[in-house]
């Protein structure tokens, strides 16, 4: 039985065939399965001419919108496909293909006989896919391997290229202090508050502050105590100090 895409699915399509009332197309990840594309279906606004929109071999997103299993026919959209959507299905994929990389790196360095496909179905079952699969191992460790049936040696040579490989994102939190001082001794009392803090003097007594971190909640709690401290430091002058999103 041929596996059909779900409505409202994204996939990857080449188009194949441009008619003035639509386009065939392929969708790669489905076997080269053929899809169709109304004109209606290409852009938001009227097309008088297809083929200043679409053009034979060319790649995209689009989505699945209607699906009809009795004639085994797929309908395609590429103007329901948001910018952000688009973004998120190529982030997806090279997910995936670094996933896939990792995997048959591990599998060829362990010498395991486990076939790729068989150990990439049990972890999807498990984990939804390749990549999260590594995520878990790198956050969760033990629990990860939990009923998966991944010989001693793959195992470690999946834990180690996590460890290498499989990082965390990391996030920049940013705030700008405003600092302002009317004690004759100003400037120093800024300075002073401001030592060791990573700022940046931004002008006109703005100063950014900058982290990076793979925590944004920790981030957030140290980004907090570092502007306790500078409020800390001008307790008891005439200063302002406010603290502002940039």
């Amino acid at each position: 039985m041929v596996t059909l895409p779900q409505e409202g699915q994204l996939v990857f399509a080449v188009v194949k065939k441009i008619l003035p009332y639509g386009a065939f197309c392929s969708l790669t990840e489905y076997g080269d399965m053929e899809g169709f594309m109304h004109v209606s279906e290409v852009a938001p606004r009227w097309i008088k001419n297809i083929h200043e929109f679409l053009s034979e071999n060319q790649k995209m997103v689009v989505k699945v919108y209607r699906v009809d299993a009795a004639k085994n026919q797929v309908d395609l959209s590429l103007k329901r496909v948001s910018d952000q959507e688009k973004v998120n299905k190529m982030e997806e994929v090279r997910r995936e293909t670094r996933a896939t990389k990792l995997m048959q790196v591990a599998l060829k360095n362990s010498k395991s006989k486990k076939a790729f496909e068989k150990l990439k179905l049990e972890i999807e079952a498990e984990h939804g896919d390749l990549y999260s699969f590594f995520e878990s191992v790198r956050d969760e460790g033990d629990v990860a391997f939990e009923k998966l049936d991944i010989p001693k040696e793959l195992r470690k040579e999946i834990e180690d290229l996590v460890a290498k490989y499989v990082k965390k994102p990391v996030v920049e939190i940013s705030r700008v202090f405003k600092i302002t001082c009317f004690e004759p001794d100003g400037i120093w009392l800024i300075k002073k508050a401001l030592e060791g803090v990573p700022a940046h003097y931004l002008g006109a007594g703005r100063y950014q502050v900058r982290m990076e971190s793979e925590d944004p909640k920790a981030a957030e709690k140290e980004m907090d105590k570092i502007a306790a401290g500078v409020e800390k430091s001008l307790k008891g002058k005439d200063c302002v100090f406010l603290v502002e999103e940039s």
